[in-house]
């Protein structure tokens, strides 16, 4: 993978803002000709720098009201299968996000449901049931203060 020089990293922060900007408008903040522009993009999704592009969606507005995080310990005797555990969790939409960390929990999930009693369902009746789940603890989110923001870049 190449280092990312002055204009791959315009081009990043132009993206993170706007994924939808066109290719002649990526043209016009980086200071370079749409072909060289477009060469430079592809490159940094083939180098897998850029991951995708997605559409931030509210929660809220299609029913989803209650987002949590989910501290999840697995059974030590199933260290040897942790791997398909991840391949499990992998698989729920509900879970939003994942992490392996480090201290107290194994993961660290960030999920999303329609209300208390459907997390509570998701929690007891199929997250806790996968195999190599130990326990889990969650913290419901009262308040989205920061959502999801852009990556930041040095100059």
């Amino acid at each position: 993978m190449e280092k990312l020089d002055r204009y791959d990293r315009i081009l990043l922060r132009t993206l993170q803002a706007n994924g939808r900007a066109s290719n002649v408008e990526l043209s016009e903040q980086v200071n370079l000709s749409p072909p060289q522009c477009y060469r430079r993009v592809q490159r940094l999704e083939k180098d897998g720098i850029i991951r995708g592009y997605a559409a931030q969606v509210e929660p809220a507005a299609i029913g989803l009201g209650v987002v949590a995080f989910v501290n999840l310990n697995i059974a030590r005797e199933q260290f040897k299968q942790v791997r398909k555990l991840e391949k499990a969790i992998r698989l729920f939409p509900e879970i939003l996000e994942c992490y392996t960390i480090s201290g107290d929990f194994d993961y660290l999930l960030k999920v999303a449901a329609s209300d208390l009693k459907s997390l509570s369902a998701f929690l007891t009746d199929r997250l806790m049931q996968v195999p190599g789940v130990a326990g889990v603890r969650s913290m419901v989110c009262l308040e989205e203060i920061k959502p999801s923001s852009p990556l930041p870049l040095a100059d």
